[in-house]
């Protein structure tokens, strides 16, 4: 089995029951990482960890919470999608069909163009994606990232917002500081388990709040972007 210390990774959360030690076990037994090694984050749904690969690289391990995990809100957004019409309200359906459409969205996004992980192997609870470092440290979000040239970074994140909504027919749903990497000065999106297809009964509200946070953050830098303009452009209408 994957080298897992107990008394160590027990502690979080209970993310480590055994249901989800045997998918991590099935997953390294295909090969994909040899070792857990360090914990990324905490979250609301998930926890992250930084796995060995047997060539010395490292792969994200994001494990959805089968217990804690805020249920409400993960059916709240899935219901919406088309993609996932006629899901049962059962708490285990409901989190493995969010692995599986987290993995779909990067998928999907990666296609369109998108500076996004690369999505690896899911199953169930587990998802396993490439790991977005300088080959020595995990990047930083982007809160809490120096920024060399804000309007650069402006414009660069707005190009992914564009690509996002034109090209893969996805809106992020929880776009934010917190949901960007910042990989040598190039924004890297991450977390898009929530993401919508356009079609999406929500997809204009999540859309608009996706706007008013990036808007509040470019502020932050120095950069004024006008709420409609940036509407527009995404939209291309």
């Amino acid at each position: 089995m994957a080298k897992i210390a107990h008394e160590k990774w027990d502690t979080y959360q209970n993310v480590f029951d055994d249901f989800t030690l045997r998918n991590i076990f099935r997953l390294e037994s295909q090969g994909h990482f040899v070792e857990l090694e360090s914990t990324v984050s905490m979250g609301k749904e998930a926890n992250t960890f930084s796995a060995r690969c047997l060539d010395g690289t490292y792969v994200i391990i994001k494990i959805y919470r089968l217990e804690t995990c805020d249920f409400n809100r993960l059916y709240d957004y899935i219901k919406y999608d088309p993609r996932y019409q006629g899901l049962r309200r059962q708490r285990r359906k409901i989190i493995f069909a969010w692995c599986q459409r987290e993995y779909r969205n990067l998928l999907k996004l990666r296609e369109a163009g998108v500076r996004v992980p690369k999505p690896i192997a899911f199953l169930n609870n587990v998802l396993v994606m490439e790991q977005i470092d300088d080959g020595k440290e995990v990047a930083p979000k982007l809160k809490d990232s120096y920024i060399d040239n804000p309007q650069e970074m402006t414009d660069k994140i707005i190009n992914l917002m564009i690509m996002m909504y034109q090209k893969a027919g996805l809106i992020h749903g929880d776009l934010s500081a917190y949901n960007i990497l910042n990989m040598n000065q190039e924004p890297v999106i991450i977390d898009v388990s929530q993401s919508m297809p356009l079609d999406a009964q929500t997809s204009a509200d999540l859309l608009a709040r996706d706007i008013k946070n990036m808007i509040i953050f470019f502020k932050k830098l120095g950069i004024v972007v006008d709420e409609e303009d940036l509407h527009k452009k995404i939209t291309g209408k």
